[in-house]
């Protein structure tokens, strides 16, 4: 059903329902008329013709962020909500997409030619250059967040506030997600610098899962190893729930501190301190940056939601 069946149906123009359809400013059309356009159009089943619409206003009102092939957990989740809602109140829909290696099927911004494309862990030159191929009106990096490194320095405060508790031996418990290699690499990289920085001994690293876990948390305890900061909130889990399996105690045998203060870190006994990062508001910044490129405006400043705080639990 199209804007000229509902002319017909009504004995107007096609001009005038289409300045009602698409709501077009400047026009006089009689408010009786309008009502019956719209009356027609929702009885006759009409509805736009979006690719239509978004060839003629250039715009698609699609934002395509571009997704690093990691877990969607609690801290991407909501960073994702918050980035879909704000978008959303600005009449854009978000639209996700992982690439994966070796992947078969075209890429999505192929098929939605979006407003712009955005990735959230960076775009490689070879994804910008197939984006630009493609006709995506913007590409843009999504924040400075590695220049203004406040986001990305959770590690660092990991490490200061177990100083800061009187732990000098410290361990860094890694993921052993391979997806995530080059997060935890940068993460253990920051826990290292404050240790530097600090004039400890070099920090133990390992990278853990649930099946050596015990006998890492075992070789640290009889290592001498007083803490641990950990990845995130999963893996300070495991770790703490390893060493009150082995019959010691947390904090006073082994303090650990998460990432990401996730909601259940609160609720783990003991409750495990860890590193808050508004991921709110980084979605609110995410959705402004995107919605300041599509209508070339002043792109936001970094605000507050870029401040990394530590929470103080049971575990520390």
């Amino acid at each position: 059903m199209t804007a000229a069946d509902v002319a017909r149906s009504l004995g107007l123009s096609r001009a005038t329902v289409g300045y009602v359809l698409n709501d077009t400013p400047g026009q006089t059309i009689p408010e009786a008329t309008r009502q019956r356009v719209l009356e027609a159009a929702q009885r006759l089943g009409y509805r736009p013709n979006q690719a239509a619409r978004a060839l003629a206003s250039g715009r698609s009102r699609i934002v395509l962020l571009v997704l690093p092939d990691w877990p969607i957990d609690h801290s991407m989740r909501t960073h994702l909500d918050e980035v879909s809602s704000t978008l959303d109140r600005a009449g854009y829909t978000l639209v996700t997409t992982t690439p994966h290696p070796g992947s078969l099927t075209r890429p999505l911004w192929e098929i939605l030619t979006p407003d712009i494309v955005m990735g959230l862990a960076g775009l490689t030159s070879e994804q910008q250059a197939s984006i630009t191929a493609a006709g995506a009106r913007l590409v843009a990096e999504p924040a400075p967040t590695e220049k203004l490194l406040r986001f990305s320095q959770g590690p660092q405060y990991q490490v200061q506030h177990l100083i800061e508790r009187g732990y000098h031996r410290i361990a860094y418990a890694g993921t052993s997600d391979p997806r995530l290699a080059d997060l935890n690499a940068h993460r253990r990289r920051q826990a290292e610098i404050a240790a530097v920085e600090a004039g400890l001994v070099p920090l133990a690293t390992r990278d853990v899962d649930t099946a050596d876990a015990a006998a890492t948390v075992q070789a640290w305890l009889d290592d001498g190893v007083e803490a641990v900061a950990a990845y995130n909130d999963d893996v300070a889990g495991l770790i703490a729930s390893c060493a009150l399996r082995l019959g010691r105690r947390v904090p006073e045998d082994l303090a650990v501190i998460g990432h990401d203060d996730t909601p259940w870190a609160a609720l783990f006994v003991p409750s495990l301190s860890s590193v808050r990062i508004d991921t709110p508001g980084l979605g609110r910044y995410l959705a402004a940056l995107a919605l300041s490129a599509i209508e070339s405006a002043e792109p936001p400043a970094a605000g507050p939601e870029f401040n990394v705080t530590v929470v103080r639990r049971e575990s520390t």
